[in-house]
């Protein structure tokens, strides 16, 4: 934005320094004056003294006179001294201001990984200081995590293109090769390829918070989407149960269906090989509106649980087959429960497996109860 040049800071507070002072000693001879002149008299007179000279009293025109060089030059000293003492002390208190604006510049210049690391007792520019550095740390977490997003994105992507190309290639240099295989090879690569686009489309849309809210029952959206994934369940030899009360929470119902469906496809495709189970409780506790979903499976580093709501990583070795998915599952989820002012959080399970809290703000009570 361009503005026109005018007056710095430290300039107008050496100004308003000065000025106050300059004031508050005119204010101060103007009192001593008035109270000097109340003991005066208008003219100047001798008073007679037994036994000796009179005693010359001079009048209000002597003494104001003989006192107003003297304010003069006592006004003009304060002045002096206002405008340097000013312009020192407005120095010392905008030094930190200073360094927070070098800050601004450097950040604006793409340099995030600079602190003010402003030292001190704490006071507003400290307080701001601080303030400033954990915005820089926030952002720099947030774009290292959108480069390696794009990064892992344009590698997620490129498969499915590479896998496509290179099938066409052998198809041109064998045309006696049987057209069918190839087709039904296409057609797997490119429903990944839309699942992979179509999941990362979703967590865009969950990240802009571009949704209605409404109330939404999620004890009835768990029971949905094992349901919907019984079958799956039942072909991969995993037991799924759900079990809660009524958990009323506000938001998008399509987002915070896909969010306890993502949860418990996880849940299924990460578990044993035979004999798995997966747990789906909902519960609404002290305000909040609770869901989890654990499974049986193997054994977690408690690390590398830490980054599995990560895009595209994994808990495990990578999945293949139907259950494959693109590795955005987590990643998904946690966009819609941040998008929700909610809380995620996982723990690997002692006995091997995952444990997955979502906890998000309960919907109020309704007024017609």
């Amino acid at each position: 934005m361009g503005r026109e040049p005018g007056l710095s800071v430290r300039l107008k507070l050496t100004l308003s320094y000065a000025g106050f002072l300059m004031v508050a000693g005119f204010l101060l001879i103007a009192v001593v004056l008035v109270f000097l002149l109340r003991y005066v008299p208008d003219e100047a007179v001798t008073v007679a003294a037994p036994g000796g000279p009179g005693l010359f009293v001079p009048g209000r025109s002597d003494l104001w006179r003989a006192f107003a060089p003297k304010a003069a030059l006592a006004l003009a000293f304060l002045l002096v001294f206002g405008l340097a003492g000013g312009w020192i002390l407005a120095g010392r208190m905008l030094a930190p201001l200073k360094r927070i604006t070098e800050a601004s510049r450097m950040a604006g210049s793409g340099s995030l990984s600079h602190r003010i690391e402003l030292p001190g007792r704490s006071d507003e520019f400290r307080e701001l200081a601080d303030a400033f550095d954990a915005m820089l740390a926030r952002l720099e977490a947030h774009v290292a995590e959108q480069q390696r997003f794009a990064a892992n994105a344009s590698h997620e992507l490129r498969t499915p293109l590479a896998t496509t190309q290179a099938l066409l290639d052998v198809a041109r240099q064998d045309p006696s090769h049987d057209p069918t295989e190839l087709v039904e090879r296409l057609h797997a690569v490119n429903a990944r390829a839309i699942d992979l686009t179509e999941a990362l489309l979703l967590l865009s849309r969950a990240d802009r918070r571009s949704f209605a809210r409404e109330r939404v029952d999620l004890s009835l959206l768990a029971e949905d989407a094992a349901e919907t994934l019984l079958p799956f369940a039942e072909k991969r030899g995993v037991s799924l149960e759900t079990s809660g009360d009524i958990t009323p929470a506000v938001g998008s119902r399509a987002l915070l269906l896909q969010m306890t469906t993502n949860l418990v496809h996880n849940a299924i495709v990460h578990n044993l090989p035979e004999g798995g189970s997966v747990w789906v409780r909902t519960a609404a506790l002290r305000g909040s509106a609770v869901v989890t979903v654990e499974n049986t499976g193997e054994a977690l580093d408690p690390r590398r649980v830490a980054t599995l709501t990560e895009p595209f990583q994994r808990g495990t070795a990578r999945a293949h087959g139907d259950a494959a998915g693109v590795g955005l599952g987590l990643a998904i989820v946690e966009s819609i429960v941040r998008a929700h002012d909610g809380h995620l959080v996982l723990t690997p399970r002692a006995t091997g497996g995952l444990r997955v809290v979502v906890r998000l703000p309960a919907a109020p009570p309704r007024a017609d109860r």
